[in-house]
């Protein structure tokens, strides 16, 4: 699992670690909760109609659920990119996630917020968007011990954030 901010490089660094783990595959929890934004709209009770879809009651579980028939059906690691700093959230998708396979492993990707926003400039985000918002509200939050280990990838090519991770992890290339 690839956790940190908005615009910290975790598609990018998954894409390569994907790359360079055999039978490895990308599952991108995101498409999960537009999904279940698509179909809940407007049946949410109060309490789950915010702008973030990971506050939707069903998305933790049903994330690790899907994770499982992946890994069962296609017989696959996941590399799970995300950004989550909501602490139970977390919590509830790390210890389900670790459930399902003894190669389990967390690593929250982090640079510096002019970095990270330069990346989301560079992506054509102005500044005003939910994910530049959330990237300052959350960059502080993802760097606490709860969601070690961190790698840093200011200055790193998406290969060499890959090959940290892969240390990180306890792996080696290929």
């Amino acid at each position: 699992m690839l956790n940190g901010p908005f615009g910290v490089g975790k598609t990018t660094a998954a894409q390569a670690l994907c790359a360079a783990i055999p039978d490895a595959m990308l599952y991108d929890p995101e498409i999960v909760g537009t999904a279940l934004r698509s179909f809940t709209a407007g049946i949410l009770p109060p309490e789950e109609q915010t702008d973030d879809f990971q506050d939707i009651a069903l998305w933790p579980t049903l994330t690790v659920q899907i994770a499982e028939q992946l890994m069962r059906q296609y017989r696959r690691h996941l590399i799970v990119p995300m950004t989550i700093a909501h602490p139970g959230y977390f919590a509830t998708i790390t210890s389900g996630l670790r459930a399902l396979t003894d190669h389990f492993a967390h690593v929250c990707l982090l640079a510096p917020l002019d970095t990270i926003q330069a990346r989301l400039r560079q992506r054509g985000d102005d500044g005003g968007s939910w994910g530049w918002q959330r990237t300052i509200t959350y960059l502080p939050r993802l760097a606490e011990p709860r969601f070690a280990q961190h790698v840093q990838t200011e200055d790193r090519s998406p290969q060499q954030v890959a090959d940290d991770v892969l240390r990180v992890i306890g792996l080696t290339r290929g």
